[in-house]
């Protein structure tokens, strides 16, 4: 099927693409402190995934990281839509009528425009407390989309599984579920920390782990589907 391929092919880049970005954010900001013309920008040597020492707006919000991030995350919610509406094809190619089938649709475009504003606003400063909530709530509305959508899609891959045996690496499947009920699960336990004042640290740390992990979703999207003639 040719949109088996497109999907493929579409995954890896949806993986690859925001998780090059960031850390090449990171790394610029943290060790190339010459190309950044304003001082209180450039951070020391840190390792958020352990340490939670910045944060990743605070790393791509700044001239020039806002040059590579904003086009790659543009980029990739343009990927995201694509995406979702492949997999809307492949699913009704298998039943055409399935329960979900238009919840992956809603929660999957609908994430890839929330990562749009996200990356449209990040970066413009206005001492305003309802803009700074704004652009949490567009942050957090991004990820809860991206998590339902990708739960609905491995529940539909899943009850399908039986007429996708020629198609889908069963094991990667259940790495997918396994993937998805762990975002569901840390989500759940982190909201009273996340909502609790303090804990710079750990939501820093949280953050940076948790995108990686949203976005390895495809990276075994790319693994589970097999090659097509």
């Amino acid at each position: 099927m040719d949109k088996i391929t497109k999907v493929k092919n579409i995954s890896i880049w949806i993986f690859i693409v925001p998780f090059v970005t960031i850390n090449i954010c990171l790394i610029l900001i943290t060790h190339f402190h010459g190309l950044f013309p304003n001082r209180a920008d450039i951070i020391h040597p840190v390792f958020p995934y352990l340490d939670g020492g910045a944060s990743i707006s605070r790393t791509a919000r700044v001239f020039p990281t806002y040059l590579i991030f904003k086009p790659a995350m543009f980029l990739t919610s343009y990927l995201l839509i694509k995406y979702w509406l492949y997999n809307k094809s492949i699913i009704q190619s298998f039943e055409d009528n399935h329960k979900h089938i238009n919840k992956i649709i809603f929660f999957g475009v609908g994430s890839a425009i929330f990562l749009t504003l996200h990356s449209i606003f990040l970066g413009i400063k206005f001492d305003n407390d309802l803009y700074k909530l704004f652009r949490r709530v567009v942050m957090l509305l991004f990820i809860v989309f991206e998590v339902v959508a990708q739960t609905y899609l491995v529940l539909i891959l899943n009850s399908l599984k039986e007429k996708l045996t020629k198609y889908i690496n069963k094991k990667i499947l259940k790495l997918k579920i396994y993937l998805v009920s762990l975002l569901v699960i840390v989500a759940i336990i982190s909201i009273p920390l996340i909502s609790a004042d303090g804990n710079k640290f750990f939501k820093h740390a949280l953050e940076w782990d948790y995108f990686v992990a949203v976005i390895s979703f495809y990276l075994l999207t790319f693994l589970m589907w097999k090659k097509t003639k």
